[in-house]
């Protein structure tokens, strides 16, 4: 995407010429992108186009696949997070990850939250209380379970427990959240809770998400990016991208002609 699209947006986030390989397959094929700091950025396309690859190439989660492999660079406020020096532990510490699928730990919600917390160390408890409140409202979720915070977080309805996973990635005060179809496996009032909180969460944070569905992707992002076969075949600004996109394969997609 070039520069004078994003005019007076700051990039926190990019990738040169970023290819991944897992063996001898191509999934990415040299995306480069950049990613403005607090908009909601969309990743659209096709089931298998490779953007669930591409935004987990972004915190370093493949990191644990055998066999991939990463060339080209993803820089994090322009550095690249694959150089050898970089902790990859740190980098998922800033740049945080929401599945698709709500995957809360079997302990008490207090202790999903405060998890993050307690590994990386050096909080005392009343800051460690003060960050669950603070994570949780930041989630949107704190008026719900404030009286039972000592509760079984599997006790959540589905939607509680995705926002319960959002506050688990905001207790660490991440810059950068990713989200991997956060609201497909939820009901309509969940998956609207789900949205008007990216709305909100946008203030403060970066926010990547990939979604399948084009009426979230439009009712969320600010910038919308299409892959296809592996490829980022166009990025820009969600309303172009819909009413006016630049290439055929992107019309043809967002019209719904395929994928």
């Amino acid at each position: 995407m070039s520069a004078h699209l994003m005019e007076g947006k700051t990039i926190k986030m990019s990738t040169r010429e970023l290819k991944f390989f897992y063996g001898k397959t191509l999934a990415l094929k040299s995306i480069s992108m950049g990613i403005p700091q607090k908009c909601v950025t969309a990743l659209i396309g096709p089931s298998g186009c490779g953007k669930t690859t591409f935004l987990r190439c972004l915190n370093r989660m493949n990191d644990t696949i055998e066999g991939i492999r990463v060339e080209g660079e993803i820089l994090l406020d322009q550095e690249n997070i694959y150089h050898p020096e970089v902790d990859p532990v740190q980098v998922r510490r800033r740049v945080g990850m929401v599945f698709q699928k709500s995957n809360p730990f079997p302990k008490t919600l207090f202790e999903n939250v405060a998890y993050g917390l307690r590994i990386s160390g050096g909080y005392t408890r009343a800051q460690i209380a003060e960050r669950v409140e603070e994570s949780l409202k930041g989630a949107a979720l704190w008026e719900e379970v404030s009286d039972r915070l000592q509760e079984s977080a599997m006790s959540l309805s589905g939607g509680q427990q995705q926002r319960l996973c959002i506050a688990r990635a905001l207790a660490v005060e991440p810059e950068v959240i990713l989200m991997d179809e956060p609201a497909s496996a939820l009901d309509p009032i969940a998956t609207q809770k789900i949205e008007e909180l990216i709305q909100q969460l946008k203030k403060n944070y970066t926010i990547v998400i990939v979604t399948h569905n084009m009426q979230q992707a439009a009712r969320v992002s600010d910038y919308t990016a299409f892959f296809y076969l592996g490829e980022l075949i166009e990025m820009n600004h969600t309303a172009k991208i819909f009413t006016n996109p630049g290439q055929k394969r992107t019309e043809d997609y967002v019209t719904g002609r395929f994928g």
